[in-house]
């Protein structure tokens, strides 16, 4: 049985047992640490792409990845908006039904069938989720399938291009190892360690190129110092 580092880590932080954060390991990289009290922050706490993004959600909203569920419960209490919150986490979704999230579930986001969203959010790094840019089509073409007719799915990502400079300022990538943005992890919690896994960093420019092979409009909502940045995705008519 898998560890469920995040949900265990989450569950720990809800019942006041927080000692330590979680750790993320990636190969030729520092071990990075996700401080949990982060995952708990309120709307004046998000950066301002979060804020943006529950600012301009309407309608139905799926909240993908929803974590602690902090984004759901600014829509569902503040917004009043009808929000279906889904993680594959079993913990995190346990504490979210006992923070008052209405509608969450343990699914993944590639298994919904026969239900349409007028907002969809990918925050946090929502690229993520889609793993390999071989894998992007596939993204598209699902989400394609669970947007209504005119709405939107808001996406964050970031360009790691800078983690590749030399120090004359350039810019070197091995790219018979594939796209520079595809990284593998494993994440790390008190004595668990998750098996390895791919997670997908993509630049404004290859997003949307490949949305619009598939058939999306892509519009660039707001940039970040560290070149983070948000996109909204819709359907072209």
């Amino acid at each position: 049985m898998k560890p469920d580092i995040f949900g265990n880590a989450i569950k720990d932080f809800y019942s006041n047992q927080y000692t330590q954060d979680i750790i993320v390991k990636a190969d030729d990289f520092d071990d990075d640490h996700i401080p949990i009290p982060y995952l708990f922050r309120s709307y004046t706490d998000m950066p301002k792409i979060e804020q943006r993004a529950l600012d301009l959600s309407f309608g139905k909203v799926l909240d993908v990845g929803c974590g602690a569920g902090s984004h759901s419960l600014v829509l569902q209490n503040q917004k009043k908006l009808d929000v279906t919150a889904i993680d594959i986490s079993e913990g995190a979704v346990e504490v979210c039904k006992k923070r008052g999230i209405t509608d969450v579930r343990v699914f993944d986001f590639f298994e919904i069938d026969n239900s349409q969203y007028d907002t969809i959010l990918f925050l946090m790094n929502g690229s993520g989720i889609i793993g390999t840019l071989h894998n992007i089509d596939r993204f598209f073409l699902h989400l394609k399938t669970v947007l209504a007719p005119g709405g939107q799915a808001l996406i964050d990502s970031s360009d790691i291009s800078y983690l590749f400079e030399e120090e004359d300022g350039g810019f070197w990538v091995d790219t018979s190892v594939g796209y520079y943005g595809e990284m593998k992890y494993k994440i790390a919690y008190k004595k668990q360690v998750s098996e390895e896994f791919d997670w997908l960093y993509i630049d404004y420019n290859t997003l949307q190129n490949a949305a619009n092979t598939n058939g999306f409009l892509v519009e660039l909502l707001l940039t970040g110092e560290n070149n983070e940045y948000l996109a909204k995705l819709t359907v072209a008519d």
